[in-house]
């Protein structure tokens, strides 16, 4: 058997990706990777399951020994994936998935030999993705208005991504991402459906 793929997943907050994420795992057999963050559990999140949830200091402390292939700040919390977590699975010959943020999915490819599948799931519309956040219930208007200032920032990386997927019929990007796993190669630009006018100045 040989070695696992790496699919790194990203999406600004409220596109849908955890629930692709979820969907597609039970219908294929791919790992999904826990990382490490030092952000609070929300509401039926489990600590092993979800993510390992641990303090700054030994975060920090896992920074200062090299043991995350990426790590990141985002929105005001750190998020990092581990060497081991990853080498454990692939070596195995599992497929794995990794949800992580634009800059944590654009340091692992420039910055390490793991040589991962970038995938970015695009909302359908601005307004749209405003309307999940606000349906979502669980932050304020002026982090829902934050989290639209980094689609907006977010979006315009897409284009570094291997494959984009549109997100405005859930059955379809389930299919869409798992054909993308299948085919399990980096440098093919697996979708035409990037709108970048969807993200402009409204």
């Amino acid at each position: 058997m040989g070695r696992g793929a790496l699919f790194v997943i990203s999406a600004p907050s409220g596109a849908g990706k955890s629930s692709l994420i979820k969907a597609l795992r039970e219908e294929m057999p791919v790992s999904f990777s826990i990382s490490h963050t030092t952000r609070p559990p929300r509401p039926g999140e489990i600590d092993g399951v979800h993510y390992h949830f641990v303090t700054k200091e030994v975060f920090e402390k896992m920074v200062e020994n090299s043991e995350f292939a990426e790590w990141a700040e985002v929105h005001g919390n750190l998020y990092g994936t581990s060497f081991r977590a990853l080498d454990e699975a692939m070596e195995k010959g599992n497929d794995v998935i990794l949800d992580i943020d634009v800059q944590g999915a654009l340091n692992l490819r420039e910055k390490t030999d793991l040589k991962p599948v970038l995938v970015f799931i695009m909302p359908p519309s601005l307004a749209e993705l405003e309307k999940r956040l606000t349906l979502r219930g669980d932050v304020d208007d002026e982090v829902i208005r934050r989290r639209l200032d980094n689609a907006r920032g977010e979006t315009a990386q897409a284009g570094k991504y291997d494959y984009i997927i549109v997100n405005d019929n859930f059955d379809k990007a389930v299919q869409d991402l798992g054909a993308v796993i299948l085919a399990g190669k980096p440098g093919n630009k697996g979708s035409t459906k990037m709108r970048p006018d969807l993200f402009g100045s409204n």
